[in-house]
């Protein structure tokens, strides 16, 4: 590792320690808002020095929170999501199909990436296909469609 690329790993450090810290006084208050439960999600998100260090079911308990201070569909989604990195992804299925039945999110191609995800998980493969296709015809950046088409093409040939 080059000596800049160790500065800048110790200054991103102190930088997300003292935000760290900003986010847990924010919560300090009688009655924390949504910002502040974000900030807590931020949080926690920052706490993790790995991907696989993530306090799932912390996030979960947030967004729990944050549903009920800011409730929207694409919150909702996230929370479903928290869950299934916290509880399996059947768990967080079963709250993406609530989401489904409402249909606030058709078009929204995170909806249906989110799902097939899961649903790949679950080794529901053309179900996860099916879901993969939805998400391409309504995703707009080109990053995106070449990881589901990836995605698409390991359901496939399965």
């Amino acid at each position: 590792m080059l000596l800049e690329d160790q500065d800048r790993t110790r200054w991103d450090r102190v930088q997300i320690d003292a935000g760290l810290e900003m986010a847990e006084a924010s919560l300090r208050t009688a009655a924390p808002g949504a910002y502040a439960v974000q900030a807590a999600i931020a949080a926690e998100h920052a706490r993790a020095r790995r991907a696989e260090e993530t306090n799932w079911r912390a996030i979960a308990q947030w967004y729990t929170q944050l549903v009920r201070l800011r409730p929207s569909p694409v919150v909702e989604l996230n929370q479903a999501v928290a869950v299934a990195m916290a509880d399996g992804p059947a768990a967080g299925q079963s709250l993406i199909d609530a989401l489904k039945a409402r249909g606030d999110l058709d078009g929204y191609y995170l909806l249906w990436s989110a799902e097939a995800d899961l649903l790949r998980r679950l080794g529901r493969f053309t179900d996860a296909a099916a879901s993969y296709r939805r998400a391409l015809a309504l995703v707009t950046t080109e990053p995106e469609r070449r990881f589901l088409v990836r995605r698409l093409a390991e359901v496939e040939g399965r």
